[in-house]
């Protein structure tokens, strides 16, 4: 029998895990979807490499890490960072570049420089392609955080190799339970975000 205080300090470091890469991965992924947008080769060049990224295993991105950074937190957050970054870089380049070219037209006709028309055209109207990407990296990262307890990560991978280990299916339990819940918690609570900030004419 797993004891409560166990579950919930694996949860704990598995949350601080899961949410610490997320955040560097929405500041970096939006930043790199903007400056995408801005140039097409370089659009190609960015996507390009995190679809490679995205292309390498998860068990092997792990593994990688661990020569560059050893093991233990920081190689876990980039692991995770890593396998995050795409869906955010594509859905936020996707968002702000598909936009209706009249109304820019007609924003550029009014004066509004390129930045005003990113903050008050682009950026609105690109919202629920970018919380969609967020959301699937948010999902993305609490899966991989299980893996990363291979590498000294903690959290509740740690008690579901501790339990395939040993044969221990309370443990197994344990740590898999948490973790399928806290997934069913991001969509729902994201799809809830997006209704909340999201104009309905615009989803």
């Amino acid at each position: 029998m797993v004891s409560i205080e166990t579950v919930l300090d694996a949860f704990g470091e598995h949350i601080i895990l899961t949410y610490t890469a997320l955040a560097i991965g929405v500041v970096l992924g939006i930043v790199m979807g903007i400056v995408s947008m801005k140039s097409r080769v370089l659009a190609s060049l960015l996507i390009g490499l995190a679809n490679i990224v995205q292309a390498v295993p998860s068990f092997a991105i792990v593994a990688l890490v661990v020569p560059l950074l050893g093991i233990g937190f920081k190689p876990a957050v980039l692991a995770i960072l890593l396998r995050t970054l795409l869906p955010i870089v594509r859905n936020t380049y996707t968002g702000l570049s598909l936009q209706d070219k009249f109304v820019i037209e007609a924003a550029e006709g009014l004066g509004l420089t390129e930045w005003q028309i990113l903050y008050k055209i682009r950026l609105p109207n690109a919202l629920p392609a970018i919380i969609g990407g967020i959301k699937f990296s948010a999902i993305l990262a609490n899966s991989i955080a299980i893996l990363t307890a291979i590498i000294g990560a903690g959290g509740l991978g740690k008690l579901v190799f501790e339990g395939l280990a040993s044969f221990n299916t309370d443990k197994i339990l344990a740590g898999a339970i948490p973790a399928i819940l806290l997934a069913i918690f991001i969509d729902v609570s994201f799809t809830l975000l997006e209704r909340k900030i999201v104009p309905p004419h615009i989803r």
